[in-house]
């Protein structure tokens, strides 16, 4: 027999809600870095720390979801703040490296731009009562846009390269979002 306790723990939730709190703190260390509270430290260790703030919050991201679907745990809750945890972090990561002049505006301005107008279309086909559901294309674009934002954080080789695929794949993804849900319409 579950208590009413139990019912409310959800580790999907707890998990997101983890990512909501690190994107922010991740943000800190990248745009305060002359700030006194980081006096004596290199640059280049808050931003490694940035990345592994990062790499962490990306991680509950596959946990979340993952948990979420081999336990049933999935909830209304959860369908909100697993991609709103997702969009914090990423929005986190590209301003902060666009602040330091590591990452392309361009690129960023039309991440940004997408990630709004799908979270307005989607708001659109939730009132009208339809449900457009992230896509496997639109999981392999996070996947790659936190790849890049990684790799633009560690400075590797290829982060800009990263960069410009996650742009195609977040356009590509809008794209589909946007076919499936004037089809939806349509068929109503």
């Amino acid at each position: 027999m579950t208590t009413t306790k139990q019912k409310m723990i959800n580790i999907p939730n707890i998990l997101a809600f983890i990512r909501l709190l690190l994107a922010p703190v991740m943000f800190l260390f990248l745009v305060n870095q002359d700030a006194t509270l980081f006096e004596g430290i290199h640059p280049s260790w808050l931003n490694y720390f940035a990345a592994f703030i990062f790499v962490v919050a990306s991680a509950t991201d596959f946990f979340d979801g993952y948990i979420a679907r081999t336990f049933n745990q999935i909830t209304t809750l959860g369908k909100i703040l697993d991609p709103l945890a997702d969009k914090m972090l990423t929005l986190a990561g590209f301003l902060g490296l666009m602040m330091l002049e590591s990452a392309s505006p361009w690129a960023i301005f039309l991440i940004l731009t997408r990630e709004l107008f799908i979270t307005g279309l989607r708001v659109s086909a939730v009132s009208q009562g339809l449900d457009i559901s992230a896509s496997w294309m639109g999981k392999v674009k996070t996947v790659v846009q936190m790849i890049a934002i990684g790799f633009l954080l560690m400075q590797w080789p290829g982060g800009t390269a990263l960069l410009w695929l996650a742009v195609a794949l977040t356009l590509y993804s809008g794209y589909e979002y946007v076919r499936d849900f004037f089809k939806s319409t349509t068929n109503q």
